[in-house]
């Protein structure tokens, strides 16, 4: 980290759960010298950002006191920032991600990729208050803060410059506010629910978690009926089990199980078994057992790509796509997420996206 030449002035030091909020401030408003250290569970690792610290604090104005400094407030404008600097912003954050399948393709039609990257800011920010806090208690009141900011923003007094984007996105699509804040209901559920003893409360966890995202694309898209909306929750679901399957192991480093406790008893593993990385015949059949209900419904959903306009189809099909690919790859490594994390590599979602091209185009070629 660079030292300034200029004397630095000392600001508030640790918080209770160790995380450092300010540490050194030089004259430009930056963090140096580790002063935006916090932890960072997906990645396993405490990671120093810089944050330009003026306006970090400012997009927080009506936030819970001591909040840490994120990564993705990196390149946040001030609050009461134009739309065009707005949109700058949740055009970044969407193309410096880290996700299993990409945000927007460029087969997405132009005049809808800033309003996925709108949509996804708004998804980003309230899964890092939830998932990048080390408090769990701060992370329910900052996610509390979040939903707060979203009903200003459905109220037209929006300051926050991701909801003063995502509010030009939502008059656009006539969005109502329920599946966003169905989000911040998962969300919120993170924090105190950490086992799911059926697979029927698994799924209604994905319903407020999974779910919404789908429908917001379906808005995005110009859709809002019943069916469409019934296809796309069971990709939806699908894509998020698809993930827990994928994060068995990393969950666990969050005391999170998402296998359901019924479908252990009946294969006689205990949680004990899953925290001890305990591989053997009992967890691979308890992985076929879910890979198979996940692909199952990813089958149900995928007729939603043939039901929306030509121009979207490739994109809506290679979300099921690329999670029938995910289930592929967890089996190729013989089931053992207790101690591997299977991918996609790049050349498989290039594959994927070939694949999908090539069979449309001779679907069209045909008519």
């Amino acid at each position: 980290m660079a030292t300034p030449s200029t004397k630095c002035r000392e600001a508030s030091s640790e918080g209770a759960d160790g995380v450092v909020l300010v540490k050194k401030i030089n004259p430009s408003g930056y963090f140096i010298d580790g002063a935006a250290t916090h932890p960072s569970p997906r990645r396993g690792i405490r990671s120093t950002k810089r944050v330009p610290l003026a306006n970090f604090h400012a997009s927080l104005r009506g936030a819970p006191a001591m909040t840490p400094a994120l990564e993705i407030a990196r390149e946040l404008p001030p609050p009461g920032s134009s739309l065009k600097q707005a949109e700058q912003y949740t055009r970044w954050l969407a193309t410096h991600h880290h996700e299993n399948f990409t945000v927007v393709t460029y087969l997405l039609p132009h005049h809808l990729r800033q309003h996925f990257y709108n949509v996804y800011a708004y998804c980003r920010w309230a899964d890092d208050l939830a998932d990048e806090i080390a408090d769990r208690a701060r992370s329910l009141e900052l996610l509390e803060w979040w939903h707060r900011e979203l009903q200003q923003c459905y109220a037209g007094t929006a300051t926050h410059p991701v909801f003063i984007a995502l509010r030009n996105t939502v008059d656009a699509f006539s969005i109502p506010i329920v599946p966003f804040s169905d989000l911040v209901t998962a969300f919120r559920q993170d924090q105190t629910v950490h086992r799911y003893p059926t697979w029927d409360s698994l799924l209604g966890y994905c319903r407020y978690s999974a779910n919404p995202v789908g429908r917001l694309v379906l808005y995005l898209c110009g859709y809002s009926d019943g069916d469409r909306q019934t296809l796309s929750d069971f990709t939806c679901t699908a894509l998020q089990l698809a993930n827990f399957w994928q994060d068995v192991s990393r969950d666990l480093e969050k005391d999170r199980i998402y296998i359901p406790l019924d479908l252990l008893a009946a294969h006689d593993l205990s949680e004990s078994d899953l925290f001890g990385r305990v591989f053997d015949i009992r967890y691979v059949q308890v992985m076929r057992v879910l890979l198979e209900r996940t692909r199952e419904l990813f089958l149900k959903g995928l007729p939603l790509s043939n039901s929306v306009d030509r121009n979207l189809q490739i994109d809506i099909e290679l979300f099921s796509r690329c999670g029938l690919a995910l289930l592929d790859a967890i089996e190729s490594i013989g089931y053992n997420t207790l101690q591997q994390r299977p991918t996609l590599t790049t050349g498989t979602k290039l594959k994927l996206i070939g694949r999908t091209l090539g069979q449309h185009a001779l679907t069209y070629g045909r008519r």
